[in-house]
């Protein structure tokens, strides 16, 4: 199994729409020259946006967190570009980009080092072979200070492995619950 490089990213997304939108360069300026959190294909990844969904994580309603049974009342839907984290707590977004995973690939997911250096953890599950749609983001504010997200901007790096052969059974095959998501998408059972 070997990482992919930048010329691989490209081609499989160019011709085979593995990503989408997909931006082929580093993108550090916005159309007004403003600074944003990089974006794009790296040397041996790609760089995620977020786009501008999120679901808070509030507590008002004193729910009990349970993966078995979730209560969509735990969250509160924002839709901006910038979302504000409360300490010691989380949100959920999701990718600008949407993915489709080659029978072949893993794809693991990191945080970019502009969030994890002021302490805003990103986790993504690994993207299975053959698994598509738009990757939920999990934030976890880890400060006891608020945080802000930003919409449109890098926040993960995608990193993809390529096997020596083909999965017998792929996440399609076996039809996972979280195959063509399209927004953010809560725990399901």
């Amino acid at each position: 199994m070997s990482i992919k490089s930048d010329k691989w990213i490209s081609r499989m997304s160019k011709d085979h729409q593995m990503i989408e939108p997909f931006s082929e360069n580093q993108v550090r300026l916005d159309e007004n020259g403003n600074k944003l959190i990089s974006y794009g294909v790296s040397s041996y990844g790609y760089d995620v946006r977020c786009s501008n969904e999120f679901k808070v994580f509030t507590n008002i309603h004193s729910a009990v967190v349970d993966p078995k049974s979730f209560d969509e009342k735990s969250f509160v839907d924002i839709e901006s570009d910038i979302c504000v984290i409360p300490p010691n707590s989380f949100a959920l977004a999701r990718t600008v980009e949407y993915f489709k995973i080659p029978r072949n690939v893993l794809t693991v997911c990191l945080g970019k080092s502009t969030y994890a250096r002021c302490g805003i953890i990103v986790n993504v599950t690994p993207l299975e072979p053959e698994w598509e749609g738009h990757v939920t983001l999990e934030f976890s504010n880890t400060t006891n200070l608020p945080a802000k997200i930003y919409a449109g901007e890098g926040v993960a790096q995608m990193l993809f492995f390529e096997s020596d052969e083909e999965c017998e059974i792929s996440y399609k095959d076996r039809g996972g619950k979280y195959q063509g998501q399209t927004g953010v998408t809560l725990p399901k059972t």
